[in-house]
C-alpha cells in the first residue's frame, strides 16, 4: 500500500482541486490509473486528474472509520451537532467554488446549482438542530419492579445508537446535495456514524471541495480523524471493495436500478451481510381525473412540461408516467403538453454516457408500433446534448408491453390514455413501487381520488396533490423512498430528517448500574430528551418552561 502524503492539514478554501482524495482527513494521492471528470457540454477532460485508490488505500479508509466509530459515536449529540453546522459554514465559504466547479463538470446551471448548494447547507444544519431536540433518541425507561408476581421485571433502558461506519456514494444527477457532503453523509453524521464516501466520476473537482469543508471542520471541531474519508475509483472495483469491507456497517447509494442492485447483492453476500438503503428507479405516474382536465386541461399540459423538462429530466422524481381518462380535457392537455415539448431547445445531460443511454432508451419505446410519437424538442449541439420527447399509448398496449413501464432517465414521458376509471386502476395495479404518485383532482374528482388513495399508498412513497413530483422538500416530515424497485427498503427515506433513522441500531440495558449507563438513560430530565416512562410520554425540560 502506497499512500502519498503531500501535506498534514487540509488546504485553505482559497485553494483549486488538486486531485487527491481524503484518507482520514488527509489530503491523499491515489496509487492507480488517473480519472478525469469531463466538460459535458465539450466532451473534454477536465483537469486535474485524479490517481485511482488502491485496494490498499480503500482498506486504509475503512480502518480508520472503524478506529473512530467508538469515540465518535460517543461524542455528545451537542457537539455532533457543532460539527454538522460547521461544515454548513465551510461549505459556504466555498460556495462559489462549488458551483463554479459543478458547472463545468455537469452542465447544470448556476440558479440550479446556487439552490442546490443552499439546499445541501440547510439539510445539515437541520439535522444538526435535530441532534440538539433529541428526538432521535427514542429513549425509553421500564423501572425495576422487583415485587412484581409471579416474575419480578428488570430495569430495562433502551437507546439507539450508531451502526458503524457508513458507505455513501456520490449520485451524478446531485453533486452536492446526493454527493460528498449530501443528505447521506449528513443522517449518518449525524447518527454518530464515520462515514467512507466514494466520489461520483463525474464531477471529481466538486467532490475534493467539498471533502475539504468536512476535514477542516472536524479537525477544527475535534473529531476524529478518520470521522470522514473520500475515495476515488474508476469501474465497480471501488465500490466493490468498499462494500465488501468487513469494517462497513451500512451503504447509502443514489443512481441507476443496475447499480443499487449490484450493491445489495455484494453486501447481502458477505458473510455478515449489512443493509443497503439505495434509490432506483422511478417513473412518477401523474394521474389527470376528468374534472381537473376539463376545468385546466392546458394549464396542466405546459406545467407538466415544464416539470418534465426541468433539469433536463434528470430528477429521480421526473413525471416519466401519464394516466388519464380519454375526453376533450385531455385532448387540451395533450396540445398544450406538445406544443411546449416541441418549443423545448433541449438540455445537455450530466455525461455523454448519460446522454447515450437516455437516446437509446428514448429511441427504443419511441419506435414501438404501439406507441405515438407526440412532440419532440430540440437537441442541443453539445457532446451531452438530449432534446424531450412526449410519447402516447392506450391502456391495451401499456399492459402488454412491461418495456413501456421501465424508466428512461430524462426529458422523456408517455401519456397512457384509458377508457374509464377501472381501466386505470388496472394500469396503476401493472406498475413497480415508486417514489411518487400525483393526483391532479377538482372537487367533482373527489369519490375517484378517494377511491385510488389505498392504491396510491401502496404504490408510492409520496402521494401529492395538485401539484408536481420534481422538487422535494427536506423537513421532518418528508418522505423521499418507496416500495421496490423504487428502493431497496421502502420502510426508510433518504431526505428529511427521519433519514437518521436508517443509521441508527436499538440498544437494552438490563440492570445496568446507573453510573455506567449514558446521561440520557441514567437521568432523562437533565439530558432534556424525549423518553418514555413505563410506555408514557415525558414532557421536555424546555417544553415545561415554555408552558
Amino acid at each position: 500500500m502506497t499512500e502519498c502524503i503531500h501535506d498534514d492539514r487540509p488546504r485553505s478554501s482559497a485553494a483549486t482541486p488538486s486531485g487527491r482524495m481524503l484518507i482520514a482527513g488527509t489530503p491523499t494521492v491515489g496509487d492507480g490509473p488517473t480519472m478525469y471528470s469531463r466538460n459535458p457540454s465539450t466532451g473534454t477532460n477536465l483537469e486535474p486528474g485524479y490517481p485511482a485508490a488502491s485496494a490498499g488505500l480503500v482498506e486504509s479508509a475503512c480502518r480508520h472509520a472503524s478506529q473512530a466509530a467508538v469515540p465518535y459515536r460517543n461524542v455528545a449529540p451537542s457537539e455532533r451537532a457543532t460539527f454538522l453546522d460547521r461544515i454548513a459554514d465551510e461549505l459556504e465559504q466555498r460556495r462559489e467554488k462549488l458551483v463554479t466547479r459543478a458547472r463545468s463538470e455537469t452542465a447544470l446551471g448556476v440558479q440550479r446549482l446556487q439552490g442546490e448548494a443552499g439546499r445541501t447547507v440547510g439539510q445539515l444544519r437541520l439535522f444538526a438542530a435535530e441532534l440538539r431536540a433529541g428526538y432521535w433518541t427514542q429513549v425509553r425507561i421500564d423501572p425495576a419492579q422487583p415485587d412484581r408476581a409471579p416474575q419480578p421485571r428488570p430495569d430495562l433502558r433502551q437507546r439507539r445508537i450508531g451502526v458503524g461506519p457508513v458507505a455513501v456514494f456520490g449520485a451524478s444527477n446531485f453533486p452536492l446535495a446526493f454527493s460528498t457532503a449530501g443528505g447521506d453523509t449528513a443522517s449518518a453524521l449525524a447518527a454518530g456514524c464515520p462515514v467512507v464516501v466514494k466520489a461520483h466520476p463525474a464531477h471529481l473537482g466538486t467532490a475534493e471541495i467539498a471533502a475539504e469543508a468536512i476535514a477542516v471542520a472536524a479537525r477544527d471541531t475535534g473529531m476524529p480523524p478518520g470521522v470522514f474519508s473520500q475515495i476515488v475509483g474508476e469501474g465497480n472495483e471501488t465500490g466493490a471493495l468498499l462494500v465488501r469491507d468487513p469494517r462497513i456497517r451500512a451503504v447509502g447509494f443514489t443512481g441507476s436500478r443496475r447499480g443499487g442492485l449490484a450493491l445489495l447483492a455484494l453486501a447481502q453476500q458477505r458473510p455478515i451481510p449489512i443493509p443497503v438503503y439505495a434509490e432506483m428507479s422511478s417513473v412518477n405516474p401523474v394521474i389527470l381525473l376528468p374534472a381537473a382536465l376539463a376545468a385546466r386541461g392546458s394549464a396542466l399540459g405546459e406545467q407538466f412540461a415544464a416539470s418534465l423538462t426541468l433539469g433536463a429530466g434528470q430528477f429521480c422524481t421526473n413525471p416519466g408516467l401519464i394516466l388519464a381518462i380519454d375526453g376533450p380535457g385531455l385532448s387540451h392537455f395533450i396540445d398544450s403538453a406538445a406544443t411546449a415539448v416541441s418549443d423545448d431547445p433541449g438540455a445537455t445531460m450530466l455525461t455523454t454516457a448519460i446522454a447515450k443511454a437516455y437516446q437509446t432508451g428514448s429511441g427504443r419505446t419511441g419506435g414501438l408500433a404501439e406507441v405515438e410519437v407526440l412532440a419532440r424538442g430540440s437537441r442541443p449541439d453539445t457532446a451531452a446534448g438530449a432534446a424531450a420527447q412526449l410519447l402516447r399509448t392506450d391502456a391495451g398496449a401499456f399492459l402488454g408491453n412491461p418495456l413501456l413501464h421501465k424508466e428512461v432517465f430524462g426529458a422523456a414521458s408517455t401519456i397512457v390514455v384509458c377508457d374509464d376509471l377501472v381501466e386505470l386502476v388496472d394500469v396503476l395495479a401493472a406498475i413497480e413501487g415508486q417514489l411518487t404518485a400525483t393526483v391532479h383532482a377538482d372537487a367533482d374528482d373527489q369519490a375517484a381520488a378517494r377511491a385510488l388513495m389505498p392504491i396510491l399508498e401502496d404504490l408510492a412513497g409520496r402521494i401529492i396533490f395538485n401539484g408536481w413530483p420534481t422538487g422535494v422538500e427536506v423537513g421532518h416530515a418528508m418522505v423521499h423512498g418507496g416500495p421496490y424497485p423504487a428502493t431497496t427498503d421502502s420502510r426508510s427515506t433518504s431526505v428529511g430528517t427521519a433519514a437518521i433513522e436508517r443509521f441508527l441500531r436499538p440498544v437494552a440495558y438490563q440492570d445496568v448500574p446507573s453510573a455506567l449507563l449514558p446521561t440520557e438513560l441514567s437521568a432523562p430530565e437533565s439530558a432534556d430528551v424525549p423518553w418514555r416512562l413505563d410506555g408514557h410520554m415525558q414532557l421536555l425540560a424546555h417544553s415545561r418552561e415554555d408552558r
